[in-house]
């Protein structure tokens, strides 16, 4: 009877563990399946992946630069490198309008005895003398008119003179048969239309022969004190190289220089200008090394930069030369310069 109920006990464990052995196998095989499920699933993305076109990436977008004051108030951001424009390339109004008037500043100090270079004593001499400086120098003007105002003092006797005997004078300014008949004609009208007097508006002196716009200011600027721009050659090549105004019609630089200053500073301005451009800033060969200017400059480098060399090509008193005029001003020659000498002198 024992034995038969030990081997019941020993069966019923048997079966027992019959039982619970898969339900441990199915246990320890549910991790392995999910495994493999996942290794698959992933392999199916990998495939799908290699199989959908491949999308094109946009470029990186460059990092923008911006004006050094508007990072430094983005707090965190270091300000983006900024590569300074040479002045003036995007100048504005306001900049242009400051460095133009600096500009005139610096002349101003360096030409406080700047005048008109041609010699005068009343309006009729300065209309005359400015129309025969057209085409040749202050210089050779003035060592000219002494010998026309001497003989025709007034312009009733310039009109009635015989041209032949004014051309022989006139000679030596070049193109004297035009010359002579543009200073006769103007003279007529004077005499005829102004009672002998030159009139001091810009709509009648550019009416008589020989007198433009350029003409005209000079003698409204220096004759009668009325503020005008001189553009000649001088003052137009300038203007230019500081970049004031791409203009190259002389009315249009005109009116762009004239909007950067105050109408009272015109004729002045002129004159530092045109002084500007015949002692220190050449046509060919500027002397960059000496000029006053030349922080203020975009053309800076387009002459000489060597101090010493550049100094060997100043005129006039900065060369220690003679200047235009035979009658200078007592400024002038206070400053240093010499009058120039008159026709024929050695």
């Amino acid at each position: 009877m024992k034995k038969s109920s030990a081997s019941k006990k020993t069966a019923s464990a048997k079966g027992a563990a019959a039982e619970k052995a898969p339900v441990e196998k199915a246990a320890a095989e549910k991790p392995a399946a999910k495994k493999t499920a996942g290794k698959k699933a992933a392999a199916k993305k990998a495939a799908a992946k290699k199989a959908a076109p491949m999308k094109r990436q946009a470029p990186a977008k460059k990092p923008a630069v911006v004006p050094k004051k508007a990072a430094a108030a983005v707090k965190g951001v270091a300000p983006a490198k900024t590569v300074a424009a040479k002045p003036p390339r995007g100048e504005s109004r306001t900049a242009l309008v400051r460095r133009a008037r600096r500009i005139d500043r610096e002349l101003a100090e360096v030409y406080p005895y700047a005048h008109p270079e041609l010699d005068f004593e009343n309006p009729f001499q300065l209309v005359v003398a400015t129309v025969l400086s057209a085409q040749t120098t202050d210089l050779r003007v003035n060592q000219t008119t002494p010998a026309l105002f001497a003989k025709y003092p007034t312009p009733e006797d310039l009109a009635a003179a015989v041209p032949e005997e004014v051309e022989e004078i006139l000679r030596p300014t070049g193109f004297f048969r035009a010359k002579t008949k543009s200073v006769i004609g103007l003279s007529k009208a004077l005499a005829e239309d102004f009672g002998g007097e030159v009139p001091g508006r810009l709509e009648d002196l550019v009416k008589l022969p020989g007198v433009g716009r350029k003409t005209a200011f000079v003698v409204l600027g220096n004759a009668f004190g009325r503020p005008g721009i001189t553009v000649d050659t001088h003052f137009q090549r300038l203007v230019r190289r500081w970049r004031w105004t791409e203009e190259t019609d002389p009315d249009k630089i005109e009116a762009a220089v004239g909007a950067l200053f105050p109408k009272s500073d015109w004729t002045d301005l002129s004159h530092h200008v045109i002084w500007h451009g015949r002692r220190i800033c050449h046509a060919r060969k500027p002397a960059c090394g000496a000029c006053p200017i030349a922080p203020l400059c975009p053309a800076y480098g387009e002459g000489e930069t060597d101090p010493e060399k550049a100094k060997k090509l100043l005129k006039y008193e900065k060369g220690g030369l003679p200047g235009q005029r035979l009658k200078p001003p007592q400024s002038y020659l206070d400053a240093g310069g010499k009058p120039a000498p008159p026709l024929g002198a050695g």
